[in-house]
């Protein structure tokens, strides 16, 4: 009769408790509102908010109507409710702070019902991110800046007291 050990598989082989998946949202009517900075920016932090509930990020990728991005949603949530967490968040954030969505969206629905998510693993994770930042290329999308910058000439000079 052999040894046998029984000792943890996944010391040797790397952690495996993950569960990283690709993501995409498209915008209801599939409207182009990621085309501002601003408009991304808000998007990004309200997914963002969720990383106190375990959710972890990687890239995101947003072209003009829709929106790439990597998760490790935590065991806790299903692919389901990650979905509606991810979506309501955003959505309120996005009307919050961009009153003028209320025109083209009244009655409050960003986000379109379709959805698509594949699992990515460790192996592909790199490659995932490739083309999640080629998104604003691969569909011709030009990108507005129009995010709140502060200007040095209305601030006083350093040394002046005011």
């Amino acid at each position: 009769m052999e040894n046998v050990s029984s000792g943890c598989y996944k010391k040797l082989m790397g952690d495996t408790r993950n569960n990283w998946v690709t993501m995409m949202f498209v915008t209801k009517k599939r409207y182009m509102c990621f085309r501002k900075q601003s408009h991304i920016n808000t998007c990004v932090e309200s997914f963002r908010e969720l990383e106190r509930f375990g959710f972890e990020f990687g890239d995101f990728g947003f072209a003009g109507n829709h929106v790439h991005f990597q998760a490790n949603v935590p065991k806790k949530y299903s692919l389901e409710d990650a979905e509606i967490m991810l979506k309501s968040r955003s959505a309120k954030h996005i009307f919050e702070k961009h009153p003028g969505f209320r025109k083209r969206y009244p009655k409050g629905s960003f986000w379109s019902g379709y959805e698509h998510h594949e699992s990515t693993g460790l192996k592909n994770l790199e490659e995932s991110s490739t083309y999640l930042r080629d998104q604003q290329q691969h569909h011709r999308v030009s990108v507005v800046d129009d995010a709140q910058q502060k200007l040095d000439m209305f601030l006083p000079p350093s040394g002046d007291a005011a």
